[in-house]
């Protein structure tokens, strides 16, 4: 949890610089500390100095950039926007930050195989608008989905509220072009919905934050555009009444295409700003959106509102008019910065349960809470199990950070407990790194070390990342 992050850094070689000239033009590549550092950091609390930032606009210079880097073992980290948590984009040994925030074309939308083409720097915002002009969406929505890249997302496997229904990124990336951390080049997976050849290294690539390959190009299926939408707010008397309320929803055949909650302690944080009407009674809120053809919504709504209805639930109401709705997700998605402006230095955890597991989770945490004296705020992506768990603390005070770090502890113990995992979207970086090994088995680990070997074998591709060092070991009790 340190602020910063700056371990034995790698000096570049003095030939390093007029070699790294020959792939960028001058105004292409960053020296000076003070224009390095805001490529330091991410949206963590994490930072560290790289001795050089460039700025790619090609595949080519990519796979030069990673040839060299690999030639004199200086490490390279690639980086989107930097809106990740987790600190996987922050330099640890400092050398090459690879800045992709250039590469930003749409190479291709092609509606009548329902696919695009783009480069890693393309924003999800910017995508889903050019996409809705042709009545298609990416089903990936982050809350960050106006200013984070398309790369980040496949770099992360981030989701959002759409993923209870359409899915991951892994579900929506048929094929990528990429760059090996020794420059070498490959495309993985197909352009059709269907394709079985050879092992999915697609999948594999996305979610492993650059430490296997830095993607230059994806190929991504789309989605049609629904018909009509509906949104609903669901009240209830407590967290445990509405966790059952989750599971009734996503045991009948109707699934929303987005099914968030609130627990008492973030309504609390947004009444201030929130036009919502929330009553002081109000223990949770869903927020539920159905969609699908025009002619069936009216039904499909109906057996979400009749499964939603359970023993605790105080009102639901439907959200009529676009101030309506615009008002309800800006209050869902406004609810992570009202916490950072509550507590900047929150620890904040994306943990995922099964969701008929959900209720436990939610007792658990009260019981945590209660036992650390540390407040919990939980939100997040219900329908499927992935949970928002913020621990308010102030890092400054010692007393309050060591509880805070017990807590920590506790929750993903609780959370694999229950037959879960410890991140769902955020990624592992360096904040979930050394607690890995608890979830992944010694021999799974040998083996995605040596697949890492296998891509990188130098090691050079964001190092310190995502898989923790041999020599760690969980945490004594």
């Amino acid at each position: 949890m340190n602020i910063s992050e700056q371990a034995a850094q790698v000096a570049l070689p003095a030939e390093f610089p007029a070699r790294l000239q020959r792939i960028f033009p001058a105004d292409a590549i960053l020296t000076d500390a003070g224009d390095c550092w805001p490529y330091g950091y991410d949206n963590s609390r994490r930072q560290a100095l790289p001795g050089a930032v460039v700025f790619a606009t090609s595949h080519e210079q990519v796979a030069s950039l990673a040839a060299l880097c690999s030639e004199f073992r200086v490490p390279l980290v690639p980086r989107g926007a930097g809106t990740g948590t987790t600190g996987a984009t922050v330099p640890t040994r400092g050398g090459i930050v690879l800045s992709l925030e250039r590469m930003n074309r749409i190479l291709e939308i092609d509606p009548a195989n329902r696919i695009a083409r783009v480069e890693p720097g393309v924003t999800n915002g910017a995508l889903q608008q050019a996409l809705a002009e042709q009545r298609f969406f990416w089903p990936p929505d982050p809350t960050s989905a106006a200013v984070c890249t398309i790369g980040g997302n496949l770099a992360y496997n981030s989701a959002g509220p759409r993923a209870v229904k359409y899915g991951t990124p892994r579900e929506n990336t048929l094929g990528l072009r990429a760059v090996t951390g020794d420059g070498r080049e490959l495309r993985t997976g197909v352009v059709t919905s269907k394709g079985v050849v050879g092992y999915d290294l697609t999948r594999l690539l996305i979610g492993s934050e650059g430490t296997l390959a830095i993607i230059t190009e994806a190929v991504l299926k789309l989605t049609p555009l629904a018909e009509a939408k509906l949104t609903l707010q669901a009240d209830y008397r407590s967290m445990h009444a509405a966790a059952a309320a989750v599971s009734a929803i996503m045991a009948q055949p109707v699934t929303p295409c987005a099914l968030e909650f609130m627990d008492r302690s973030a309504i609390e944080m947004v009444r201030s700003f929130s036009d919502l009407d929330i009553g002081a009674e109000v223990g949770a809120i869903l927020m539920i959106e159905v969609d699908g053809p025009a002619h069936a919504l009216s039904e499909s709504v109906a057996a979400v509102e009749s499964a939603a209805s359970v023993d605790g639930m105080l009102r639901i109401t439907r959200a009529e008019t676009p101030e309506q709705i615009a008002n309800l997700w800006r209050t869902r998605k406004s609810l992570s910065p009202a916490l950072r402006n509550v507590a900047p230095k929150k620890i904040n955890e994306d943990v995922v349960v099964p969701v008929s597991r959900i209720p436990e989770l939610i007792q658990g945490l009260e019981s945590l809470a209660k036992k650390y004296g540390i407040r919990i705020v939980n939100f997040g992506h219900a329908g499927n199990g992935n949970i928002h768990v913020n621990l308010l603390t102030d890092p400054d005070n010692s007393e309050q950070l060591r509880n805070a770090l017990a807590c920590l502890d506790a929750t993903f113990d609780l959370v694999l407990r229950l037959g879960g995992t410890l991140s769902g979207e955020h990624g592992v970086g360096l904040e979930k790194r050394d607690f890995v090994d608890r979830e992944i088995d010694p021999v799974a680990l040998e083996l995605m070390r040596g697949v890492r070997t296998l891509f990188d074998p130098h090691g050079v591709l964001n190092p310190d990342k995502t898989l923790p060092p041999e020599t760690i070991s969980a945490p004594a009790d």
